[in-house]
């Protein structure tokens, strides 16, 4: 076999091949090109395997042929442009979309939770039916105040950041049944009630509200967020647009509800800091609160300003790019 007029005739081909695999981004038709390329390479470079007694040519072109076939099958990674339009775009614009919802389930939770609150306070007698006598008293003297000091800082913030997060998914995830988020919300309206209800008829309402609030009006506002998606996806299920089918609408609903998981990964290890942190702080009651309160309002600005702006689906462009740029063919 003549190496170099093998040489001669392909290596046109090969440093082609090459610098394909060293640009950032393809047009269609040089995605085609590249194909077309790296088919013919692996076919030659098995030709020079068989025959050709170099092993230096040999490598090159298998280093070709290997970078080839990662461009082609490599998965993109994401870029930080991905990134900023994630943040800008497709976070807030998906909580925006589930606004309706997660601004109902907010009224309703916070109806419920004072009718309840202020039933167990007007009626005392009621706490020892939910948690006892005994239990009421400890809450009041101790146990409340107590709860949020009795870990360290570090772990008490993990463990409500993993808590809270596994919450939310359980609401996004058992939203397509739309029941288990009304049991789940529940639940978290009882807890809130009743526990409030007693430190308010214990005349303890200072204590109650000054803890619960610089914290709870993040996080409760991130569960709100996570079970009004949820029910988004359950009811593009029972009642989808006309113009999309039932696995269309709720297809589209999904994809808003994974960008929100992920959202709201980082806003409850936000709310977990300031629950773990500044909540139990001897600090300013009033100041206490004023950081629990800014936080929220950024969070409902960085929603109200941004969401309005997006599109119903916002594509998410990542750039293909290579692993390394590889070296002109010799």
């Amino acid at each position: 076999m003549d190496v170099d007029a093998y040489v001669a005739e392909h290596g046109g081909q090969w440093r082609r091949l090459n610098q394909l695999c060293g640009q950032r981004r393809l047009e269609p038709a040089e995605v085609d090109e590249l194909v077309a390329l790296y088919q013919r390479a692996t076919t030659q470079l098995s030709v020079l395997r068989s025959r050709s007694p170099d092993p230096a040519l040999v490598g090159e072109l298998s280093q070709v042929v290997l970078r080839a076939r990662a461009r082609l099958t490599d998965r993109p990674r994401p870029s930080w442009a991905a990134v900023r339009q994630f943040l800008l775009a497709g976070l807030p614009g998906a909580i925006w979309r589930a606004a309706p919802w997660w601004c109902a389930v907010a009224t309703a939770f916070t109806l419920l939770t004072f009718t309840l609150m202020w039933f167990v306070a007007d009626n005392p007698e009621t706490a020892a039916a939910f948690i006892g006598d005994e239990e009421a008293a400890n809450l009041v003297e101790s146990g409340f105040a107590g709860y949020y000091t009795e870990f360290s800082a570090p772990t008490f913030a993990f463990h409500l950041w993993t808590h809270n997060a596994w919450l939310a998914a359980k609401c996004l995830a058992a939203g397509v049944l739309i029941v288990p988020v009304g049991y789940l919300l529940w639940q978290n309206a009882i807890n809130i009630g009743v526990v409030g209800g007693v430190m308010v008829s214990y005349g303890r309402a200072d204590v109650f509200f000054g803890l619960i609030t610089p914290h709870g009006l993040l996080e409760l506002t991130g569960v709100f967020v996570a079970a009004g998606v949820g029910l988004r996806i359950g009811w593009a299920w029972i009642a989808p647009p006309v113009q999309l089918t039932r696995g269309q609408a709720v297809a589209r609903a999904g994809r808003d509800g994974v960008l929100v998981a992920v959202g709201l990964v980082a806003l409850f290890a936000v709310a977990a800091l300031i629950e773990a942190f500044i909540t139990p702080a001897p600090l300013p009651t009033p100041l206490r609160i004023a950081v629990g309160a800014t936080t929220w309002l950024a969070f409902l600005a960085y929603v109200l300003l941004l969401g309005p702006h997006t599109p119903t689906d916002t594509p998410v462009d990542h750039e293909v790019v290579t692993r390394d740029t590889p070296p002109e063919w010799q």
